[in-house]
Parts: C-alpha cells; sequence; structure tokens
C-alpha cells in the first residue's frame, strides 16, 4: 500500500445530530480537514460529487481552496459525473486548480451514480445523442475533457484578436502539462475497466462493483484491477497507472468509537442499482488487530496502491481526523505503507 486518503461525501443536515447543518459548514469543514490530513501525514484528500443534493456539489471552488491552504497533500475527486460536464469549460477550472496546488489534482471521473432527480442532466442542458444513452453521453463527455488536457490548439485564431495570439491553432487556458496523466475513471464494470485503460486512465474501484461472478466483493474487485493492469500494458500507454479503492475503515479505540462503529462483523450486500446487480463492499470495523488481520484478506487492498477511507463527515473535523489518525498510527504500517 502505497498512498492512503480520505474520501468525503460531504453530507449536511440540519439535524442537531450533524456537526454539518449547511453548505458553509460542510465547504470549511472539507478545508480544514484536508490541512489537518496533511499534517497527519495522509497522502490524499478527495471529495464525492453529487448535484441535487445537500452534498458537494460544484468542485472545483473546494479543490483550489484546498490546494491553497496545503502544500503536499493529494486533492482528488471521486468521482465528478460528466453527464453534467462542459468539457471545455472543465479543462479551465481543471487547470486552474491544478496550478494553484502546484499539480497536486488527482481528478477522479465517471458516469455518475443514480442522482437525485430524474435526468439531471437535461437541466445543465445536456442530453444523448440519437441513439445514445446518458451513460454513452458521460464517456464521450470524459473522451474530449482528456483530449482537451494535452493541451493541443485546435480553435481557429480571430486575425484581428482584441490581444496578440501565438501562432497557430489556439488551445485552452491556462493548461496545466501534467494533468492529463492525473486523471481516474470509477469503474463499476469490468467493461468500463477495460476502456479506462485503453483510454489511458488511472482506475478508481469504490465500495461497489457489478456483481458479475457472484464472488465476494474484494475477489471481483481485485480480478477487475487485475484486468485493469492487463488491458493497460496491451494499449502501450507510456506510463504507470494507479488503482484505488474505497473502504469504510474504523478502529475501534475508545468507547465514541463503539458507540458509533462498534456493531459486530460488517459482511458484502447485494442490491440493484440502475437496472444493474451489484456487490457492495462490507465496512470494517475493529479493534486495530483484528483490523490489520481482516484488511490482510482483502485481496483487492492488496492489488491497489492507493486506498481511499470512506469517512463520517457530518459526525465534524475533530472525530474524522481522529479516525484517520487511527488507520494511519495503529493499522497502516502493518499493511506496508510508509
Amino acid at each position: 500500500m502505497k498512498k492512503i486518503g480520505f474520501l468525503s461525501f460531504g453530507h449536511w443536515s440540519a439535524s442537531a445530530q450533524s456537526a454539518t447543518r449547511s453548505a458553509a459548514d460542510t465547504l470549511l469543514q472539507s478545508i480544514d480537514l484536508a490541512v489537518a490530513a496533511e499534517d497527519l501525514g495522509a497522502d490524499g484528500a478527495y471529495f464525492r460529487v453529487h448535484h441535487f443534493a445537500q452534498q458537494l456539489a460544484s468542485p472545483f471552488p473546494l479543490l483550489a481552496a484546498v490546494g491553497a491552504k496545503t502544500n503536499r497533500i493529494e486533492i482528488g475527486t471521486g468521482v465528478i459525473d460528466m453527464r453534467y460536464e462542459n468539457p471545455f469549460y472543465m479543462a479551465e477550472d481543471a487547470g486552474a486548480a491544478d496550478i494553484i496546488s502546484h499539480g497536486r489534482l488527482q481528478l477522479g471521473i465517471s458516469r455518475g451514480s443514480p442522482e437525485q432527480v430524474i435526468e439531471g442532466w437535461r437541466y445543465f442542458g445536456y442530453a444523448p445523442a440519437e441513439g445514445q444513452s446518458d451513460s454513452d453521453m458521460g464517456r464521450h463527455h470524459a473522451e474530449v475533457f482528456i483530449d482537451l488536457l494535452k493541451g493541443e490548439g485546435f480553435a481557429q485564431p480571430n486575425p484581428r484578436p482584441m490581444f496578440a495570439n501565438p501562432p497557430g491553432l489556439l488551445r485552452l487556458e491556462p493548461h496545466s502539462p501534467g494533468l492529463r496523466k492525473r486523471i481516474w475513471w470509477g469503474a463499476a464494470s469490468n467493461a468500463t475497466t477495460l476502456w479506462a485503460a485503453q483510454k489511458g486512465m488511472n482506475l478508481q474501484s469504490s465500495t461497489l462493483k457489478a456483481d458479475e461472478t457472484g464472488e465476494p466483493f474484494h475477489v471481483q474487485q481485485a480480478a477487475q484491477i487485475r484486468l485493469y493492469r492487463q488491458a493497460w500494458k496491451e494499449a502501450g500507454h507510456e506510463w504507470e497507472p494507479r488503482v484505488s479503492v474505497s473502504r469504510s475503515i474504523f478502529a475501534l479505540l475508545d468507547d465514541r468509537d463503539r458507540a458509533y462503529f462498534g456493531r459486530g462483523e460488517g459482511s458484502d450486500q447485494i442490491g440493484m442499482i440502475d437496472n444493474m446487480r451489484a456487490v457492495f463492499g462490507r465496512s470494517y470495523a475493529a479493534e486495530p488487530d483484528r483490523l490489520i488481520e481482516q484488511l490482510r484478506a482483502d485481496d483487492a487492498i492488496a492489488e491497489a496502491d492507493t486506498l481511499l477511507l470512506t469517512i463520517p463527515n457530518q459526525l465534524g473535523v475533530a472525530y474524522n481526523v481522529h479516525v484517520i489518525e487511527a488507520i494511519l498510527t495503529h493499522v497502516a504500517p502493518a499493511l506496508g505503507w510508509r
């Protein structure tokens, strides 16, 4: 295990039990948590993107703010729903955020998960082309986006511009040269895993996957990762890819931890999501020694190079710092971290 970061879904609620009762709470606490995680030695601060929900949505203002407040930690998403995105405007936003962070952006993108409203992307002005699905549209937006990140000129310059142009066709600005290799695709199926490898995107695999063999979640996910790496090799890309997996992992150190998460052994779950039979990976919660044993038996964690810890952001910054520190201090070294 090379890198460990956190993944926040960025919920807020007016409930008296929530430490994030407004969008302002969630956004500002996300910045504070990223700063604290960097101080702890964590490797990444990642944020989920949802629309029409009381959760983090437009990611680039937050990513830029985190980039300005931190110095070392990777800053990423897991994932941006490309059905909702204008890839041209997104390329400009991503370039600016990456420059602000001095090249620390790690952008996870995907077709996205079921949303709060029916065909929400239509409200953003997007619709699939004739004969295509919304998934096809999301992948097309992704292809345009990663092509733009190459920084090649494509737009015919005005012969009488307001400001002088460089020679040749123009590209979008600002351009961040290394960002193209730091784009990840969130793949739930083996088919999209192969597509991501062919397109030269790193792989994000979350806590759910299409149930394609009936095997335990971690076994299917490990096979997915091996399939991806073989496809990457066959595609002949000139750089090494990265692979992350997400897990809910809690070290039970005190009564507070046990009250929140000490409810016995978890197990995989089977469910339907967007008419797809999916297997949902278990959560882990145990004393550190037991937790280490359980995680060593997780085949997908062993295959991946990056582990993203999904955190309960509504419990506040201080408690989530405790959650992250407990894993980094009492569990991660035994798994080969650092």
